[in-house]
């Protein structure tokens, strides 16, 4: 059987397809944002859970902030992270730039507020003192005695779809951490 279109059964056809290509391009690009995040997600929470487990070991060299910034950096593969205040405060009021991370090693449920020099303060890895001499960051105490530490990221991930960066404000937080009792 033989169909023959005539010019304004094209027509329509165009017509139609331009009415629902839009609908079915954001639903395409919808996916691939959603893969994305589910992406970024699933290898932000595997680099915390690696971050931590270094930071817990216990060995002749005790680990360090580096030690543990060095692997979340290798197992968050794609993924871009800083580390401005590696031992804290946690600040949930500002986000990291677009597309990137922010990287904590701090004591489980750390403040939002800086904090200052304490001997009970517990809540970083390894066998040396932190300071920061500017101010903005906390100064902690190495962890010891079993101490739990909790390794954090805090990832701004920005949609490639633009009506979905609309949506969501060009952003979307997410946030993966990991306490492990130190063996030290």
């Amino acid at each position: 059987m033989r169909f023959r279109f005539t010019d304004g059964q094209r027509s329509q056809s165009m017509v139609e397809f331009s009415i629902v290509a839009p609908v079915l391009l954001l639903l395409l690009f919808g996916v691939v944002d959603f893969g994305r995040v589910i992406y970024i997600y699933a290898t932000i929470n595997q680099a915390v859970n690696e971050g931590a487990r270094t930071a817990i070991r216990a060995s002749a060299l005790l680990p360090t902030n580096a030690d543990v910034e060095t692997s979340v950096k290798q197992h968050a593969v794609d993924v871009s992270l800083a580390n401005p205040c590696p031992n804290g405060p946690v600040v949930n009021s500002t986000t990291p730039p677009a597309n990137q991370g922010w990287l904590y090693i701090t004591e489980p449920d750390a403040p939002s507020s800086i904090e200052t020099l304490s001997p009970t303060l517990e809540n970083a890895p390894g066998g040396q003192m932190w300071s920061n001499a500017a101010g903005s960051c906390s100064a902690t105490n190495p962890a010891h005695d079993h101490a739990p530490i909790q390794v954090t990221i805090r990832y701004n991930f920005v949609p490639i779809t633009p009506l979905i960066q609309q949506v969501t404000a060009n952003h979307i937080v997410i946030s993966a951490s990991a306490t492990y009792k130190t063996e030290y």
